[in-house]
């Protein structure tokens, strides 16, 4: 549907012990025999839950299989939750696991082909690589990094592509509204960026166009928003995490919205979030939406 509609990307997002999307990976390798033309990324995986041997394989393997339409996005750090699991995640090294920024820095070497094993050759009918297999050629410059501040740096220097998503944290700045502080969070990438011409970055906001949406569906979709309101008052944590209200309204209402936020302003890609636990036909009345009255009044032309 999504790329009938024209959109350039489809993003899943990914959920342990939850009920969503686990293996994204698998999903989209599904996906890349039911379309031919849209991006599909993954925002994000996070790489506390991966060996990123195994996860460069699957995701060249997936790249392949889309003929080089693969985004994958990742993120690092403790897992949530993770007292609760990991004795079967890691029963052997869950004290001494490494969820540092290292595990981004061994699936960049391993997507770019760099030396995994001693052994190059054949044995009997048995051939061995070097390098992880199978290459997939330009899916190392295709990887993006998903985190606040101090990522976003980090990501800069590395030459990573950038996800800014609907949480941001106060840390290292005295503003106190959200775009001020996504916007923040992307001119420090740039900053730090080799190439930054070149650098990508991708906002994430929760968006719930209403322009086809029955009376029933845009008063439940205002209802949801009001629900989650409270949260984005206040930073929250050690760390001051802070949630971007969610944006309803027609799509002209939206429009003016974005074009006044300080974190719009400084991206070329968007990457708009669906709610959870909505109904099907809610989804597909507001990717409609999105593809037909939101994203020309942006500015955007669907692909054909």
């Amino acid at each position: 549907m999504a790329e009938q509609l024209g959109f350039d990307s489809v993003w899943l997002r990914n959920r342990h012990l939850q009920y969503g999307i686990s293996s994204p990976v698998a999903v989209l390798a599904a996906a890349t025999q039911r379309t031919s033309r849209i991006r599909l990324g993954t925002a994000v995986i996070p790489l506390g839950l991966e060996n990123p041997f195994r996860l460069a394989e699957d995701l060249a393997t997936v790249d392949l299989l889309s003929g080089g339409r693969l985004e994958p996005g990742v993120s690092v750090g403790t897992p949530m939750r993770y007292d609760d699991f990991k004795d079967a995640l890691y029963p052997d090294s869950h004290d001494i696991e490494d969820f540092s920024k290292n595990r981004v820095l061994r699936l960049l070497a391993n997507l770019r082909g760099e030396p995994v094993s001693e052994f190059e050759g054949t044995v009997g009918i048995e051939r061995f690589a070097r390098s992880i297999q199978p290459q997939a050629a330009g899916l190392a410059d295709r990887l993006w990094y998903g985190g606040m501040r101090d990522s976003a740096t980090w990501a800069g220097e590395q030459g990573l592509n950038f996800l800014t998503s609907s949480v941001v944290s106060t840390e290292g700045t005295r503003a106190r509204d959200f775009a001020t502080i996504q916007a923040e969070h992307i001119d420090a990438y740039r900053a730090h960026h080799p190439h930054p011409e070149h650098a990508r970055v991708s906002q994430g906001l929760v968006v719930i166009p209403t322009d086809s949406a029955t009376p029933e569906q845009a008063d439940r979709y205002r209802a949801y928003a009001a629900s989650r309101y409270e949260r984005t008052k206040t930073p929250v944590g050690p760390r001051g995490i802070m949630f971007a209200p969610d944006i309803v309204g027609t799509s002209a209402e939206i429009a003016g919205t974005l074009h006044a936020h300080a974190g719009f302003q400084r991206v070329d890609e968007v990457a708009f979030a669906l709610p959870f636990t909505f109904a099907e036909a809610d989804y597909l009345q507001i990717i409609t939406d999105l593809a037909t009255h939101l994203g020309p009044a942006l500015g955007w032309t669907p692909a054909v």
